[in-house]
């Protein structure tokens, strides 16, 4: 298997699949493919464990079902657009190198890839937090393709050395980061008041990528230039 990126702002990923290889992504984010390619879904793909599995994955910003695309009898292309101007990483996992991603940050991967929630900062941190605390949690052995969107910056962390980084921002970092909520009395959260901001805290030793475009950001900086219909 092969693939290449293409485009600059608003990027694609175009896989050329041999015989028999495989990929795996949402329900519903096809793009275009050929005709050797063979779809089937299920709950069961992304390491969706049952139906209990399959819940997980939602929880963490993916769909019920996941779609496998698959090449029979002869080669075939198949591609994934983004929907946000970002850019298209990838990243290869292993036991002992898994990857924390932000809600809806999963493009595509190979068969072997686990998708599930990091659920760990419970319920409040989903409601309070912003979209940056409801992570996804990429596990297994294989390779997958993560979206982030505006420019990404990375840092690499030092043992001991933590960022405090505004939930949204937080595009992807290494299982090994130390991930964790803070709050900071007296400075206004712009959604829900004065109760204090919201951080996330990642600690090193380990690799982060930051996006500058949070998705949340955006559509609350294009909420006073949307029209809307009087009752």
């Amino acid at each position: 298997m092969q693939h290449t990126i293409i485009g600059t702002t608003l990027p694609a990923i175009e896989f050329s699949l041999q015989p028999n290889d495989a990929v795996i992504a949402d329900s519903g984010e096809l793009s275009w493919m050929s005709d050797s390619i063979q779809l089937r879904t299920t709950t069961q793909a992304g390491g969706g464990k049952g139906l209990f599995g399959a819940l997980k994955r939602v929880v963490g910003g993916g769909t019920l079902f996941m779609t496998e695309y698959r090449a029979v009898g002869v080669p075939g292309e198949l591609t994934f657009a983004t929907k946000m101007p970002g850019s298209i990483l990838p990243i290869h996992i292993e036991p002992g190198n898994a990857y924390k991603v932000h809600q809806h940050g999963f493009l595509a991967g190979t068969p072997g890839i686990e998708v599930t929630a990091d659920l760990q900062k419970g319920i409040r941190a989903g409601m309070f937090g912003g979209e940056g605390f409801v992570l996804q949690w990429l596990r297994g052995s294989g390779s997958a393709w993560i979206g982030l969107s505006g420019e990404v910056v990375i840092k690499d962390l030092q043992p001991g050395e933590a960022i405090r980084v505004h939930p949204g921002h937080v595009g992807m970092f290494e299982e090994r980061v130390n991930f964790s909520i803070i709050t900071i009395p007296g400075i206004a959260n712009k959604i829900f008041g004065g109760d204090g901001l919201f951080l996330a805290r990642l600690q090193g030793p380990g690799r982060i990528w930051l996006q500058t475009l949070p998705i949340p950001n955006l559509a609350h900086a294009l909420i006073p230039y949307m029209p809307f219909k009087n009752d």
